[in-house]
C-alpha cells in the first residue's frame, strides 16, 4: 500500500511536516511514525527540558525498530539504525547547533534543541532516542549534570539497581548532592545531579568514580566499579565512564528501541523500588506526564541556579581515596587517547605483567 501523504503537526506554535505518517515504527505494537511524533509532543515540556540547549546525538531508526535490525558502528557503517552526531543536511533554519570536540581531537556541530519543533523534526527523521551531553550550548566544556549509571550485570536486574540507588541517595546526601532518578528504559537506573556549570569532564568523572567506590565499600559484593566485564561478576556496575567526554545517556522521555517501546522515565524516590521499566511505554507515559508533570524539571539548563550542587565534597572524597588508599584513576574506554594518571588499559586475563596468585 502506498504511504499516506505528509501531514503537518503543531509543535508549540511551529508547524512541522511529517512524511509517511503511517509508516510502522514499532511493528509489535502497530505504532506509526505519526504516533511517535505525537508521543513526543504529548511529553513536550519534559523532553524539551531534558534536551534544552544541549548538544544532542540523534539515535535514528529511519526504517523503524525491529528485533533483527542492525545498528551501525564505528567500524561498520552499514546498518538499519545509526547515531547521528553531526547536524543532518537540510535541517530547518530554526535548528540550533553547538560545536563539540571529540576525544580524537575532531569536532562537529551537533543539534542543540531550543524549541519543541526541533524534537518533532528529529522524530520525523526517525529519531527514537536522544542522547544529550551534560553541558550547555553556551559553554560545552563545563559540565552541569553529574550522571550516575547503575548498570545491572548478568545475574542482576532492575530490582537490584533500584535497591542500590537507595544507598546511592544516602551517599549523595552526605556529599551535599541531590539526585533525580529515572529508568534507563532497559534494565538499568540513572541518577542525575544538577551541578553548577564550572566542572570539567575530568572532574565530573573523578567524582563519579569516588561515589562508585563509596558504594562498593557500603555494599560489598553488590556493587562494582571494575571496568573489565570479566571482573564484574553478578553485581551492579557503576559505569563511571558515562561521565567521560562524548559519552552520553538516553535522555528522560526518550523512547528505547525494543518491542514494548519503553520510555526512559523520571521517578520519585519513593517509587523507585516499586516500579518496573516495562511499566513505562509510549502509550502509558503521556497520561503519567499529564498527571505528574516533569519530575526532572530541576535538571533543565534554564533552571534556578540556586538548585545547583557543588562537586567539591565528592572531589575531596576522591582525593582521600588516592592519598589514604592508593585509589587513583580507572581505565578510559578503548577508543580514548591515553590519559594522564590512567592505569594500564589491558584486559586482566591478557595482562602478562599482572601479579598472579601462587599455590601455598
Amino acid at each position: 500500500m502506498p504511504s499516506a501523504r505528509a501531514v503537518e503537526v503543531d509543535a508549540a506554535g511551529r508547524s512541522v511536516r511529517v512524511s509517511s505518517p503511517d509508516r510502522v515504527v514499532f511493528a509489535d505494537l502497530g505504532v506509526t511514525k505519526l504516533e511517535v511524533v505525537e508521543y513526543f509532543l504529548a511529553v513536550g515540556d519534559g523532553i524539551l527540558g531534558a534536551l534544552l540547549d544541549r548538544p544532542t546525538t540523534l539515535e535514528r531508526w529511519p526504517k523503524g525498530y525491529s528485533p533483527d535490525a542492525v545498528m551501525a558502528t564505528r567500524t561498520d557503517s552499514h546498518g538499519d539504525a545509526f547515531y547521528q552526531k553531526r547536524v543532518p543536511k537540510g535541517a530547518p533554519d530554526y535548528v540550533r547547533t553547538a560545536r563539540i570536540a571529540f576525544p580524537s581531537g575532531r569536532s562537529a556541530d551537533e543539534v542543540a534543541p531550543s524549541e519543541l519543533a526541533v524534537v518533532a523534526w528529529a522524530a520525523q527523521l526517525g529519531t527514537l532516542t536522544f542522547h544529550p551531553w551534560p553541558v550547555r550550548r553556551d559553554d560545552v566544556e563545563q559540565v552541569d549534570q553529574l550522571r550516575i549509571d547503575l548498570d545491572p550485570q548478568p545475574g542482576t536486574d532492575y530490582a537490584d539497581a533500584a535497591r542500590v540507588s537507595l544507598t546511592l541517595r544516602e551517599v549523595l546526601g552526605e556529599l551535599d548532592l541531590v539526585g533525580y532518578p529515572k529508568t534507563s528504559g532497559g534494565r538499568g537506573l540513572h541518577v542525575f545531579v544538577p551541578v553548577a556549570p564550572r566542572w570539567s569532564f575530568v572532574q565530573a568523572r573523578r567524582a563519579t568514580i569516588a561515589i562508585g567506590r563509596e558504594l562498593e565499600r557500603r555494599l560489598p559484593g553488590t556493587v562494582t566499579t571494575r571496568w573489565w566485564k570479566e571482573e564484574r561478576g553478578e553485581r551492579i556496575f557503576v559505569d563511571y565512564n558515562q561521565m567521560a567526554r562524548d559519552r552520553t545517556m538516553a535522555s528522560a522521555y526518550s523512547l528505547r528501541p525494543n518491542p514494548r517501546a519503553t520510555v526512559s522515565t523520571p521517578l520519585d524516590w519513593d517509587e523507585v523500588t516499586e516500579v518496573h521499566p516495562d511499566d513505562f511505554t509510549l502509550r502509558t507515559v503521556p497520561d503519567r506526564f499529564a498527571e505528574r508533570g516533569d519530575l526532572h524539571a530541576a535538571l533543565r539548563a534554564d533552571r534556578d541556579p540556586d538548585l545547583d550542587c557543588s562537586l567539591q565534597a565528592a572531589l575531596d572524597l576522591a582525593r582521600r581515596d588516592e592519598e589514604e588508599h592508593g585509589l587513583g584513576d580507572l581505565p578510559y574506554p578503548p577508543e580514548y587517547p591515553k590519559q594522564p594518571g590512567e592505569p594500564k588499559r589491558v584486559q586482566p586475563s591478557r595482562d602478562t605483567d599482572r601479579p598472579r596468585a601462587t599455590d601455598g
